[in-house]
């Protein structure tokens, strides 16, 4: 066996000891001074005598300062090849069966017990993850296989939720990129697979749902292929392996035509192709904290990937580039075993791992040896490009339906979320009753809307808008490519809606076995604000919209998302079938009869432009004459609104008032005459 000098370390982590001899390989031959401190250190901490604070400071007079281009980076150690560990991570687009694999994967490395009632899609396990169909939080897991781990980390499909796949990449060496069998890659999946080949990650092509009907296998492996070459990807990574599988049926193979009747092609595939974590066994502690969860008994728990040394209960420094370096202690430290965090006494470097007993720890800092504080690079996600208002509630209903309801406790809320959600940032609005919350999408903000309100929160908010900057003194404006999917009948209605909002068309193609048609357009993002209801109005609901961001332009001018006002209750009271049955006429209502309404409440869409104020809560006035006409006059069922729905229907005079039992929309007070509606 070789021994080697020191190299940089990767900046994603390291993994426990395996009981394997691990490999080691050779690096650029460092300075005297620092070979000669990293081999003592290495010595007296093998040797078990000293702890690795005590060995350093025992080294620190045959040591060199460490340069200022140093102070930040990847200790400095031996490097060892850990051949018993896999860390991988799994990006797909939305719908492409990523959980549905993993599922798959669990289950065959016998995760479960055989008496164990497993749910569908167990990883996701988010109740909102659930009903949407989506995964929105990267999840931790492991499998071992034939005496090997594989840190498996289940990644969100969709671009919104980008901000936590930037940052889990970090603690990967290889990543699957899962894509359908008859789709191809998606729009959603370039933006992940981008972020992969700038870290040199190894990228494993898993072709997935291989038993559909209408697969072509052939087509999206050329289509993928051109991605990579799209995103510039260099030699080596575009000489990607491929394994062809079907997670519903837990089965895989090297070929489309011959399967295996399990999963172990996919995994003799990550053993083979996925590099082996590349770490510091021996130096001192290093670990970059990249996820935050949180636990009612034990509270914060840090996760991420050990760099360097071994990670176990004790005093820690915690630092971070640019700023000042503080102590901390480790209460408990927990691997991800199978399906669980399960607690251990250390963790060595390459494995991932969660730790508890530091309540001020924050995402992107770096846990490290006491006396050698050596911080990673800071952790870079991009910029939000969409932002709303969060303001108290002042609705006639306000204060009863919610438990947390002023001011104070929605920015502890957000405070907290800021801690966990890097690509959120928030800031005071022109009120200390208003927020101005930004994102990576309308549906980023809405997910944490949606989960406020179910903790108890009740507020109110604006419509999106965009997040403009400026360069040179030009005005500068977010665009996005949209890729629609589409029968051929709704093509023209498609076009008309993309281009009336300042989108410029790139590409069409019709697909003959599928029947569709796949046009591309680039357009401004605020252009993509309440699209998605009217396309599937005009398409009868066929048609798929995917959104992927494209950078900064020139501002294109005044866009109109809606051409029809809102029907307005002028009156409180509760809303009657009476008054209903004739409201209905100019438009379609949100509400049913017997629900009770305020003055200002937006209660349905106006079948013309300009908003229509109605009385909704009027009652008949008690007469012994029945009209054969009133009876037969029927209420319709109203338009269900969802909270997407609302928050893509209203324009900037409207709000949207949240609770924990009812979403409603308003006037905007502030837009109100002398406190009257009209």
């Amino acid at each position: 066996m070789r021994t080697t000098v020191r190299g940089a370390v990767s900046a994603r982590g390291a993994t426990p000891v395996a009981a394997r001899s691990p490999r080691r390989t050779a690096r650029q031959q460092p300075s005297a001074s620092s070979r000669v401190k990293a081999l003592l250190l290495s010595k007296l901490v093998r040797s078990k005598v000293v702890s690795c604070e005590a060995a350093a400071v025992a080294v620190e007079e045959t040591a060199v300062a460490v340069s200022e281009s140093e102070e930040v980076g990847p200790v400095e150690g031996v490097l060892v090849e850990r051949e018993d560990l896999r860390n991988i991570a799994i990006i797909a687009h939305v719908d492409h069966g990523k959980t549905t694999l993993v599922d798959a994967m669990l289950a065959q490395s016998n995760v479960f017990r055989d008496n164990q009632q497993v749910e569908e899609r167990v990883m996701d396990s988010n109740d909102l993850e659930r009903e949407r169909g989506i995964t929105i939080l990267s999840k931790n897991t492991s499998i071992t296989y034939k005496g090997s781990k594989i840190n498996i980390i289940d990644t969100p499909g969709h671009a919104d939720f980008g901000g936590e796949v930037e940052r889990v990449l970090r603690m990967t060496d290889g990543v699957l990129l899962l894509v359908d069998s008859v789709e191809g890659p998606m729009p959603q999946t370039r933006f992940v697979l981008k972020k992969a080949l700038e870290l040199g990650i190894k990228v494993l092509v898993v072709v997935n749902k291989i038993d559909r009907p209408a697969a072509r296998p052939d087509y999206v492996i050329d289509n993928t292929f051109e991605l990579f070459c799209d995103l510039g990807a260099p030699d080596d990574l575009c000489d990607f392996p491929v394994v062809y599988c079907s997670g519903m049926q837990g089965i895989a193979g090297m070929e489309p035509e011959n399967l295996a009747d399990d999963l172990e092609p996919l995994f003799e595939t990550i053993m083979r192709e996925v590099p082996a974590p590349k770490v510091v066994l021996d130096g001192p502690t290093q670990m970059l904290v990249t996820s935050i969860d949180f636990d009612p008994h034990k509270g914060r728990i840090a996760i991420g990937r050990v760099g360097a040394g071994t990670m176990r209960k004790g005093e820690f420094a915690v630092v971070k580039p640019g700023a000042d370096k503080r102590n901390g202690k480790v209460g408990e430290v927990f691997t991800f075993t199978n399906f669980q965090r399960e607690p251990v006494e250390e963790v060595q470097a390459g494995d991932i791992c969660a730790f508890v007993g530091m309540p001020d720890i924050a995402i992107g800092e770096t846990v490290a040896c006491k006396t050698m504080p050596k911080p990673l690079a800071k952790i870079e996600v991009e910029k939000p490009t969409v932002r709303m208002k969060f303001l108290v509630n002042t609705s006639p209903f306000a204060g009863k339906e919610g438990e947390f309801i002023n001011s104070r406790d929605i920015k502890t809320r957000l405070e907290r979320e800021l801690e966990k959600n890097l690509a959120l940032t928030v800031e005071q609005g022109e009120s200390a009753d208003e927020f101005v919350v930004c994102g990576r999408g309308t549906l980023h903000i809405t997910i944490l809307i949606e989960t406020m309100r179910r903790e108890g929160f009740e507020f109110q908010i604006g419509p999106p808008t965009v997040i403009l900057k400026e360069e040179n003194g030009e005005k500068l404006e977010p665009y996005e490519v949209a890729i629609v999917e589409a029968p051929e009948e709704f093509v023209g209605a498609c076009v008309d809606l993309l281009g009336n909002r300042c989108g410029q068309m790139m590409d069409m193609t019709t697909s003959e076995n599928m029947g569709t048609t796949t046009i591309k357009y680039r357009l401004p993002t605020r252009g993509l604000l309440g699209l998605k209801n009217h396309m599937l109005t005009a398409t009868k609901g066929t048609a798929v919209l995917n959104t992927i961001f494209d950078g900064y332009d020139k501002f294109s001018g005044e866009i109109k998302t809606r051409e029809q006002g809102s029907l307005v209750a002028f009156a409180t009271g509760q809303s009657t079938q009476y008054a209903l049955k004739d409201v209905q006429e100019r438009g379609q209502l949100f509400i049913a009869p017997g629900m009770e309404i305020y003055e200002g409440q937006v209660i349905g869409i106006h079948q013309r432009s300009g908003d229509l104020p109605v009385n909704a809560a009027k009652a008949k006035k008690a007469t012994n004459v029945r009209s054969n006409a009133e009876i037969k006059v029927q209420v319709a069922a109203p338009k269900e609104m969802s909270l997407d729905d609302c928050i893509e229907y209203i324009t900037g005079d409207e709000l949207v008032e949240v609770t924990p039992k009812s979403i409603r929309m308003r006037k905007n007070p502030k837009g109100l005459k002398g406190g009257k509606l009209y």
